[in-house]
């Protein structure tokens, strides 16, 4: 038997219907279309709305779309991860919730939560289940409702995050197509200028952690910035090399989509032409994994 390689055979996304333009948060905050959209390149977020409406509203929306546009029947799900950092409970996992809801019965479910890092830490994990022959069909979710951990009295955030949830389906191939490489890191150092302090085992809710917003997103954006620049760039120009790639060899790049500038530092990093770069930051905001 050949060696086996993951494939992505069908991709499906959900936003909410409610959009948040920078014009509308300049009444809520200190802030303007123009310093948003010079700083970060966004112009609109999508918010999901109502009370009880967790991010497994929309990841429920996303696997739904992905069974009929792939038709996969429920039952031939053999997993299902859910990479988010806005669960709906700390317990049980969205993933969980996810199935239930689409009737895939069959499957193991299991949340990850390494915040923007999500969808392509799940993409690795989900490689090597596939390589091992044992599962046929995954799904892999990832998706956040950053706007339940957004400060909106804070100008340095929360013009940045939006909501949305997308999955893919990862099935077996002996052709020579599917993942080919993958490069991943982490570095402790992100911990001070990038956390949400409370809520967790450490410092657990309490009157004092909500009235200090100590359960919204803290960033020091500056560090922050400097750090994802060169690390984004470092690890596509390092993928590149490895797999003697040049940016003619390229057809798209899929960046995380942060920060516009941080992007432009990659386009000019890699040299990748522009316009073989996915970019709806503008019209979506960081929607995290």
């Amino acid at each position: 038997m050949r060696q086996l390689n993951a494939i992505i055979t069908g991709v499906a996304a959900s936003v909410p219907d409610y959009i948040l333009t920078n014009d509308e948060l300049s009444t809520m905050v200190d802030t303007t279309d123009e310093w948003i959209m010079t700083r970060v390149g966004i112009k609109e977020r999508r918010i999901l709305k109502g009370t009880g409406q967790g991010i497994s509203v929309l990841g429920t929306k996303a696997v739904a779309e992905l069974l009929d546009k792939t038709g996969t029947a429920p039952g031939e799900v053999d997993a299902l991860i859910f990479a988010t950092s806005t669960p709906d409970h700390f317990f049980p996992s969205t993933a969980s919730i996810v199935a239930e809801n689409n009737q895939i019965k069959n499957a193991f479910c299991f949340d990850m939560e390494v915040a923007c890092s999500g969808f392509v830490y799940g993409l690795e994990i989900c490689n090597g289940l596939i390589k091992t022959g044992k599962y046929k069909k995954i799904i892999l979710v990832a998706g956040d409702k950053m706007s339940a951990i957004t400060n909106y009295t804070d100008r340095t955030t929360c013009p940045l995050f939006g909501d949305a949830a997308g999955a893919v389906l990862i099935e077996p191939t002996e052709e020579d197509l599917g993942i080919i490489d993958a490069e991943l890191h982490a570095d402790g150092i992100g911990y001070n200028p990038l956390h949400m302090k409370a809520g967790g085992s450490k410092y657990p809710a309490s009157h004092e952690t909500v009235d200090k917003n100590e359960h919204t997103v803290y960033q020091d954006g500056r560090v922050v910035f400097k750090y994802a620049v060169s690390r984004m760039a470092e690890v596509s120009e390092s993928v590149m090399k490895r797999n003697n790639l040049t940016a003619h060899d390229v057809d798209w790049l899929v960046p995380h989509q942060a920060n516009l500038r941080i992007i432009d530092a990659t386009i000019e990093r890699t040299g990748i032409s522009r316009d073989k770069v996915m970019i709806n930051i503008e019209r979506y905001g960081n929607t995290s994994a």
